[in-house]
């Protein structure tokens, strides 16, 4: 039997409630948390967040066995959820705790994230420059309860979000053609 190789990573694009359907389709996923990252405010709420002066965004932190998947395919998986040349947001939502970003985990991951945007820059795919950040994790909140698996819990105003900000659009045209 192998063993698990449990390892996190923390993606920010947009809404965090939009990050977590997509890498939970993904084998190895051992669990996928929305919440808040970077900032320097221990503990803060949705409200404090949305309201600014914190310095999180909204991201989602994937546990995930790396016996089973890699961080080059959840990277990937990354990429097709946002658009990364938006500087003000991700979508409708704007602002700065909208902004996308990687928060990388290790060295390992750094490069990966690092040669992975550089790559998605060089094909040419987008216009604009690639605006997503790639920053050292510093740390990751939890949001509030009726925050996780917002997909599941609340699956028509979820459907309704997704059309409506535009994600669906964009994803279908830019990486599913």
């Amino acid at each position: 039997m192998t063993q698990i190789d449990e390892q996190q990573a923390t993606f920010a694009g947009g809404c965090f409630w939009c990050l977590v359907a997509p890498f939970e389709q993904l084998e190895g996923v051992l669990s996928i948390v929305s919440g808040f990252a970077g900032g320097h405010v221990q503990h803060p709420s949705y409200e404090a967040v949305c309201k600014g002066g914190t310095g999180h965004v909204e991201a989602v932190q994937i546990t995930y066995d790396a016996n089973k998947l890699s961080y080059e395919t959840l990277v990937h998986t990354f990429w097709q959820q946002i658009d990364p040349t938006d500087a003000g947001g991700s979508f409708y939502d704007r602002g700065s705790h909208y902004m996308s970003a990687i928060f990388y985990h290790d060295k390992t991951q750094q490069k990966i994230a690092e040669k992975s945007k550089q790559d998605l820059e060089n094909s040419g795919k987008f216009a604009a420059p690639i605006a997503t950040a790639i920053k050292a994790y510093t740390n990751f909140f939890p949001a509030e309860e009726h925050h996780q698996n917002y997909h599941k819990k609340n699956p028509d105003h979820y459907n309704a979000y997704r059309i409506g900000s535009g994600r669906d659009a964009f994803i279908l045209k830019v990486w599913q053609q």
